[in-house]
Order: C-alpha cells, then structure tokens, then sequence
C-alpha cells in the first residue's frame, strides 16, 4: 500500500485529485479550512501540512480504495512540476544558478558556461514539444561569433523589436530564429556605437536578455532565465535610462519567481517600482505602464506567497495606473492597461486558490481589448485550470482548446499547460476524459 513519510501540500494536492474531490471537498472531507488545501494546492513541495493534517493525511490515504490509491502514486509519480520524482525541481538548483551568476559574462569558453550550456540542453529535451534550444544556448554563450553580415544599428533595433511582437504573439520559434542572429550581432553593434547611440544599445541589449529569459521561462528553464535577466538588468544599468532599469526589473522579478524566489520578487517589484516613480514622477506613458507592470507581477509573487494582503494592495496600486494611464496599450512592450490588471486578478485569485473568484473575474474580462495572443492564450489556460481545479473537467477542456487556438505554440511548450492536460486525462470521466486525451494527442501535449 501506498505510504508517506511526510506529507507536502504537492503530495497532499495528489490525494485530493486522485479521489477526484474539489478543493471545498477535500478540505471538508478532511475537517481542515479551505484556505489551508488551496494553499497546498498553490504552494506544492514549498509548505508541510501541520502534524494533525498529517495524521488526517495517513487516514484518508489509509482508507482509499486501491484505484485511488493507484491514481496517488502515479500523480505522486510525476509530481506538480510535471517531471519525474528524484528530477532537479527549478528551485533546487536555483542557489547554484545564482551563485555562477554574479560572474555570468566570463569568457565562454568558461567551465561554468559549459555547464550552462549542458544543462539547458538537458532541460530543452525534458519538456515535451518545447522549441530546440540548443542554438540559442550556443549563440548566448558565444556572442562574438556571427557568420552573418554585421547589422546597423537601425536593422539590429528592428529586429529586437520584431523579436518582441513574435513573443507577444507566442510565435516561439520564429522568436528563437531570430535571437540566434541577434545575440552574436550584439557586441558588433556596441562596438560600432558613438555619442548617444551607446546607451540606446544597452536599452535594447535589456530588451533582447529580456526576450531570451522570458523565452526559456516559457520553456521551463528557470535557472537559465535568471542568469539572462542579470544580463539584462546590467544593460539596463550601462544605459542610465530609469525606465529601462525598471522594465529589466520585470524580468529579474520573474526569473525570481521561477526560481522560487517568491519573498525576492516582491521587494525586487516594490523597490523597482518606487525607484521608478521617484526617478521619473511617472511623467510619461512608458514610465506608467513599466511602473504598473512591475507592481503587478509582484502581486503575482505576493500571492504565491499566500499574502493575500500585500497581492490586493499591488492590485490596487496597479488599477490607479491603469487609470494615470487611461488605455489598454503595449508602451514598453507591457500591454498594460486596465484589461491587463484584471487578467492578473484572475491569475491571482486562482492562486489563492480561489477558482470560482477567478472565473467570477474572467466573465468580465473584455476579450476584444485582449489583443495581445500570449495575454489572451494566459487568460485561457488560467480559466482551464481554474475549472480544473473546481472540478468542471468539460468547462476547463473547453477553455485549453480555446488557448490552443490563440495560441498554439503557448500550450505545447508551457510545462503548466501540460500539467492541466495531463490533470484533464486522469482525473475526468467517460467522454471528458477521452477527449482531453484525444486533445493532448493533437496538439503534441505528452501525457
């Protein structure tokens, strides 16, 4: 029979899936707040159950049938991240990642971005139908290499700013076309750079680090991810330019968060966001939008946290800067705007743990003024999951297939998808359940 050691609210989360129950039910089932299973549900391997829901844990399990507790090993199996148990999990290697990172621009020829570069490609074939990697790795680590034509810095600032919109349209591996040229053609571009050219490099040097970070965030390489974000932010920093120190911030905060660097990301958010305001007085639309955008992602963190609190108070920060800034727009490549906060509120609510709050939230959602397919797609798998985790396994199929429309290179590259897709084929019932097979199968989700 199927036996725990200690339990963690990842293992406690796959009790309460294998015996198909909703949050509410589990948490009545088992004589525990609601609150305290959504936070098991939202914080995995991160939070240890007390001792008495530990003993309430050992009866419920002690008591399945052996078809649950079939289900509980083979969600034990392969754990909240989608890997297999004894696999490196993002924040266990996140001290070792950020340790290397301090000296992150060494030769590259180095050991350590030898090792980078081994354990990115490693990560690239662990996440099913995620893009080839591999080049970018190889372009990142030997940036002065390039068999191309040298670019100008006209043609490199379009082509970081293509490389931008690709992203937002979640075309990822044009994207990773794109940045394979890009990155040896950096430093050729740098040195070609004089008078106030030099800084409007360093402010698209940023841009590009952020375009390869949030990319191999996507892939499911956070390790990686924080060691382009220090690049970018260090850009940033070369430039002087406040607004593009703080929209670097938005990277670093986020590689943070995929690191599992929650408590970080919210002081990295907060002060970037402060320094922002003192420095610019948020004179103009970039500032406003970069300034809303980084506090909204520390809402994100602080909601990770289980700091209900805090996530409000940056939420309501966020919507009076959506209202300073009065449209929905792409200033800084933030598509930030009013639509923008309340795409975070559902994402928010659903870590909370509160789906039925985020559905609530997402009827309201103008999905005209969504014009952003990465937002839309987001929006989309975060309703999938919310019905998920309701319990609404046909309502949450609908809305993956509706992402997989927006957006399909979003859902066959983002580890969360698969692990939604993966919860949809085991957990539903009769037709539900062979069509979310049926699903994955067609859009190169492996299960």
């Amino acid at each position: 029979m199927a036996t725990v050691t200690t339990w963690t609210g990842q293992d406690a989360n796959a009790l309460r899936n294998a015996l198909r129950m909703s949050v509410t039910a589990f948490a009545e089932h088992l004589g525990a707040a609601r609150r305290t299973v959504a936070k098991w549900s939202s914080q995995g391997d991160k939070v240890l159950p007390r001792a008495d829901m530990q003993a309430a844990l050992d009866t419920v399990l002690a008591r399945a049938t052996p078809e649950v507790r079939e289900r509980f090993e083979a969600l034990r199996a392969v754990g909240t991240s989608g890997a297999a148990v004894g696999a490196a999990r993002p924040d266990a290697g996140a001290h070792a990642d950020t340790g290397d990172d301090g000296d992150g621009d060494s030769g590259s020829g180095s050991g350590g971005d030898v090792r980078r570069r081994d354990l990115l490609r490693g990560a690239a074939i662990g996440v099913a139908a995620a893009p080839n990697v591999a080049p970018l790795l190889d372009a990142f680590f030997s940036p002065a290499h390039s068999d191309g034509a040298a670019l100008s810095f006209p043609q490199f600032s379009r082509s970081v700013a293509s490389a931008k919109v690709d992203y937002q349209a979640c075309r990822y591996e044009r994207v990773l076309d794109r940045l394979v040229t890009l990155l040896p053609s950096l430093e050729p571009v740098k040195s070609g750079a004089e008078g106030d050219q030099r800084p409007r490099v360093e402010v698209l040097a940023a841009d590009l680090y952020h375009v390869v970070g949030s990319v191999l965030l996507k892939v499911g390489d956070p390790g990686m991810a924080l060691v382009t974000a220090e690049r970018s932010t260090r850009a940033a920093a070369m430039s002087q330019d406040p607004v593009a120190i703080a929209a670097s911030a938005r990277i670093m905060t986020h590689a943070l968060m995929g690191n599992g660097h929650d408590a970080q990301a919210v002081t990295l958010a907060g002060n970037a966001a402060d320094s922002l305001d003192r420095d610019t007085r948020l004179a103009s639309t970039d500032a406003v939008a970069v300034y809303g955008a980084l506090v909204l992602r520390g809402a994100i963190a602080a909601a990770r946290r289980d700091d209900r609190d805090t996530a409000h108070a940056m939420l309501d920060e966020a919507t009076r800067a959506a209202t300073r800034l009065g449209y929905d727009g792409n200033d800084r490549w933030t598509g930030f705007g009013a639509t923008n906060v309340l795409l975070h509120r559902v994402n928010i609510s659903l870590t909370l743990g509160d789906a039925g709050t985020a559905i609530a939230i997402a009827r309201k959602v103008p999905l005209e003024k969504v014009t952003l397919a990465e937002r839309k797609a987001s929006l989309f798998v975060d309703v999938a999951r919310a019905y998920t985790q309701w319990g609404r396994y046909e309502h949450g199929l609908s809305a993956l297939r509706t992402a997989y429309e927006v957006a399909p290179e979003e859902i066959r590259c983002r580890p969360a998808v698969q692990r939604t897709a993966s919860d949809l084929a085991m957990l539903a019932n009769g037709f539900v359940r062979t069509a979310a097979v049926g699903f994955a199968h067609d859009a190169g989700i492996r299960l």
